[in-house]
């Protein structure tokens, strides 16, 4: 079983040198990686110590980041920290569910991923 992390200890590690996020509700010390980061260590710095999953998302990573960030994976986040509806749903559209969809916006294509440039 995974060790459950509380936001409240990923907030204690939001510093260059001891940098930890949350994405998808996993938790990764991605400290060693700020360096090697194609997107720059500015990027890692603003979401360190909280859940950067929208901007995760909102860049587009590709399969490859998202293998990257599994070497950094330390845990999951705790039960209790969980938000009930997470701001970026990965889950199936209304379309592919067959439910309909009362919203007249246009979905956009996300912004490429920083390991693709």
């Amino acid at each position: 079983m995974a060790k459950e992390i509380s936001l409240a200890t990923v907030k204690e590690h939001n510093k260059s040198d001891d940098l930890w996020i949350v994405i998808e509700n996993k938790v990764y010390d991605v400290t060693k990686f700020r360096s090697e980061h194609p997107g720059g260590e500015d990027t890692l710095d603003d979401v360190a110590g909280r859940d950067g999953t929208k901007e995760f998302i909102e860049v587009g990573h590709s399969l490859e980041a998202r293998e990257i960030l599994k070497k950094f994976y330390i845990g999951d986040l705790a039960a209790a920290d969980i938000k009930k509806k997470s701001p970026v749903s990965t889950s199936a559209t209304p379309t592919e569910t067959g439910e309909g969809s009362s919203s007249n916006a246009l979905p956009t294509a996300p912004k490429q991923c920083c390991i693709l440039h």
